[in-house]
């Protein structure tokens, strides 16, 4: 068909969200995925501890992962939630696959970052597959992982440590640039007041309150397509109430 004005369009059909969740270990960002509707869990780790959750064999290859992925969109279920738990843990076995079907012993071998480029392959058919999921399925996608704390490079300021997706960085580039949500979950720190001095000291405090992040600041990586609070509690449905109705019943 020949590409023409006659075809442009202004509204778009409104999916459920593409959510990315990263923080500190033991945050609860597992938990916050099995609140969601309907869940089931895809493991490439023995994360869930008791939490009572329909859940696929630990995948321990990358085929296993393409296997559970198939099945959700092939088979018949009620499933409303696909979570990935965690992506970090994706990310090794898609080195082995990559190894595996060039030959070579490790991810290094191919040459200088040459085999991380390769991997991006893989990567991009694992999205694909997220994506026929949600567009097809109607799922919600929530895909976990663990963050890192690496130092970024400004072309504006001096060099600063920030939070950040624990994956090589072409691939978090990727997964960021696939999700409509990408959040960060930490507990609340401030830092003490010396009314005497008045300055702050160097001693961080905290309440233990869970939080979670939305839009990106210097210290972490964040987004989010939907004009979210900056800061909201990590409880699903705490994140629930503040998204567009438009978007909420995607969820339901």
């Amino acid at each position: 068909m020949a590409i023409s004005l006659s075809s442009l369009v202004r509204a778009n059909e409104v999916k459920a969200p593409r959510i990315l969740i990263h923080g500190v270990s033991g945050v609860g960002k597992t938990t916050f995925a099995s609140e969601a509707n309907a869940p089931v869990f895809l493991q490439t780790e023995d994360g869930l501890g008791t939490l009572n959750v329909a859940h696929f064999p630990l995948a321990r290859t990358w085929d296993e992962v393409l296997e559970a992925l198939t099945a959700l969109f092939k088979e018949a279920h009620d499933y409303r939630t696909l979570v990935i738990d965690s992506v970090d843990w994706l990310e090794p076995l898609i080195w082995a696959k990559t190894c595996k079907d060039n030959g070579w012993a490790s991810i290094e071998d191919a040459g200088f970052g040459k085999g991380y480029v390769a991997a991006l392959s893989y990567w991009r058919r694992y999205v694909d597959a997220l994506n026929g999921l949600r567009d097809e399925r109607g799922m919600t996608i929530i895909q976990i992982a663990h963050t890192d704390i690496k130092r970024f490079e400004s072309p504006e300021v001096d060099p600063y440590d920030r939070y950040v997706v624990k994956l090589h960085a072409k691939a978090s580039a990727l997964l960021q640039e696939h999700c409509d949500v990408v959040l960060f979950a930490n507990y609340r720190v401030s830092s003490l007041l010396d009314p005497t001095k008045k300055t702050r000291s160097n001693r961080a405090v905290g309440s233990g309150e869970r939080v979670l992040h939305t839009a990106e600041r210097p210290a972490f990586l964040a987004k989010n397509r939907y004009h979210l609070p900056d800061t909201l509690a990590l409880d699903f449905a705490a994140f629930y109430s503040a998204l567009p109705e438009s978007v909420q019943k995607t969820l339901a």
